[in-house]
């Protein structure tokens, strides 16, 4: 049976940072991003809240900003080899995260098979952030059931990787998980926990999970 592999992006795939993080080191608003990271990590604002505020943050942002902060990120190494070697097997990798779609999309082209983000006007903003495309915890549960579906697969043949609090609701509604460089929100959920910078060295604890 085929398995439905789900990462998150920020802090699962990047190490340490985040992508509104990167984005907005490439204008100069490092601070003002790492801020409003430990404000939504803490439970002080929303994600529609932490989204229009970033929105805010970028009104300058271009294109290029993009592409230099996805190409300069620092991403786990041999992603795209797992990702490669889970379509061998005849399964599927999707990206489920709560950041920009024009950010997370861009992972397509390293061999997911589909990436979903919070719903953004596109670069350069000429409108607002819709609120109700902004995704959730839960909401990452609800595209979770949508790619089963989509692909063939139950819950029972997903796999999560995440790192954070917005991990909490998958990872308690799939079988296998595995918690990446993760912090105290995920202690006693996962199946597996990995530390470290290679994300193949992560896939080998569930490579042969069933």
């Amino acid at each position: 049976m085929a398995r439905l592999h789900l990462f998150d992006l920020d802090g699962t795939l990047l190490r340490g940072t985040t992508s509104p993080v990167e984005i907005s080191r490439q204008l100069g608003l490092e601070a003002e991003a790492r801020a409003l990271d430990e404000a939504i990590s803490a439970g002080l604002i929303g994600p529609p809240e932490y989204a229009a505020r970033v929105h805010a943050l970028w009104s300058g942002l271009t294109e290029a900003h993009v592409t230099a902060a996805f190409d300069g990120a620092p991403w786990l190494e041999r992603i795209r080899e797992v990702w490669a070697e889970i379509r061998r097997q005849g399964g599927y990798c999707a990206v489920v995260s709560l950041s920009p779609s024009f950010f997370v999309e861009k992972l397509l082209d390293w061999g997911a098979h589909a990436a979903h983000g919070s719903r953004f006007p596109a670069v350069p903003f000429t409108e607002p952030v819709d609120p109700t495309g902004v995704l959730s915890a839960a909401a990452k549960v609800e595209i979770a059931d949508r790619l089963c579906a989509e692909f063939g697969v139950t819950r029972a043949d997903c796999v999560a990787y995440g790192d954070s609090l917005s991990d909490r609701d998958l990872f308690g509604a799939v079988p296998v998980s595995v918690a990446v460089n993760a912090d105290s929100h995920l202690s006693g959920l996962a199946t597996h926990s990995y530390l470290g910078g290679d994300l193949w060295e992560a896939y080998e604890l569930v490579r042969h999970d069933r």
